[in-house]
Order: structure tokens, then sequence, then C-alpha cells
């Protein structure tokens, strides 16, 4: 590709990612602008695939379709968790399957039913966004969401995200740098954000 189609496309990218971050609320954008930082870091054409994890032994297939997965009785601190879907070349990708489950705030999964579990589809900016709480601890794991991603035709990704400055990520096995989300404090809640890239151009 030359310089000015490789230009051009970043360009695209680029606006696409503002329209996307307009569609925020303004307090999250002004709570990661007080951290001198952007709303979503930077894409750059060649990025490296986010890394695999084990799902672990209580996924549940067959989610309920939702962005909230907080429901009366459910406690703890609340999360708003973004992100986008990209390839390595930084296109949004829309219409992605993002499938979340996670433990409560006592650290247990709910094997029953379906509480703290959900899917939703990117939008067409390849944005999602959860609303949901800050998982528990439970023995040997340190705090962790669990996530599958698969875009149409894209092999499926199944990986764990985890929150910065936790102590038990000294000592989790499964912990992997690469995956910590960025987060921030608003009042009493708490905006975490993850760009997933897929091995895919």
């Amino acid at each position: 590709m030359d310089n000015s189609r490789c230009f051009a496309s970043r360009r695209r990218v680029l606006a696409r990612s503002i329209i996307a971050a307009t569609s925020l609320a303004l307090a999250p954008r002004e709570v990661f602008a007080r951290q001198r930082s952007t709303l979503t870091p930077g894409c750059e054409d060649g990025d490296e695939p986010t890394i695999p994890e084990t799902a672990g032994p209580y996924f549940k297939p067959q989610s309920p379709l939702r962005s909230d997965l907080r429901e009366p009785g459910i406690v703890g601190r609340p999360v708003e968790l973004t992100g986008h879907v990209l390839t390595r070349t930084c296109r949004p990708l829309a219409g992605a399957l993002v499938d979340l489950w996670h433990a409560n705030d006592s650290g247990e999964y709910d094997n029953k039913g379906f509480r703290l579990r959900g899917h939703l589809f990117t939008d067409s900016a390849g944005r999602y966004a959860f609303h949901t709480i800050l998982p528990g601890l439970y023995p040997g794991r340190t705090r962790h969401y669990h996530i599958k991603v698969q875009a149409p035709g894209i092999a499926l990704l199944t990986t764990q995200f985890y929150f910065p400055n936790e102590e038990r990520n000294q000592t989790d096995g499964l912990f992997r740098s690469e995956l910590v989300m960025r987060v921030a404090d608003r009042e009493d809640s708490l905006l975490a954000q993850f760009d997933v890239v897929l091995a895919v151009g």
C-alpha cells in the first residue's frame, strides 16, 4: 500500500473513532481526559492480536442479549466496560459478538441462571459497551472478566480482562499484563476500557 492510501485509510479510521467516542456520555470522556490519556488508545497498522486465555469452567452458552448485566439483588460497585473490536489494521468490526461473564461481588458465578452474563453486538463503529459490577475475588484468582469475541468469518477469541494495580495480579498464574484494562474512577463507579484486536488484516 502506498503512503497516500495508507494515510487515507488511517484518516478514515480516526474519523470513525471520533464519531464513536462522541456517542459516549460526556462524563466518561472527562474522566479519561483528567488522566491525560485519550479515551481510545491509538491503533497502528500491524497491531498484535489480543492474546487468548482459557474460558475457565464457568462459561454457559446462550447468554441473554443485553448490555446491562445488573439485576435486582445484585450488589457491587458499578462498572461501565467499553471498547472497540478492531482488525490488525485498525478497521472497526461492526456486528461482532461480544459475550461477557464474571463472578459476583462475593466471587461466585451463577451456574444455574444467567446473572452477570450477557452478550451484545458491536455497533457500526465496532464499539461495545456493558454496564455491570466489579467482580469479587475467589481463591487463586485476581479480579477479571471473561470475554468471547467473534466477528463474522473470523475465528472466535476467548480471553480475560484484568484490573490494574490488583495485589493478586502478582500471584495469579493466568494473569497477563497485555490484558489489563484502562480503568478510571467516576464518583461511586468505575470506567473500564479495552480494545480487542482480532487476528485478521
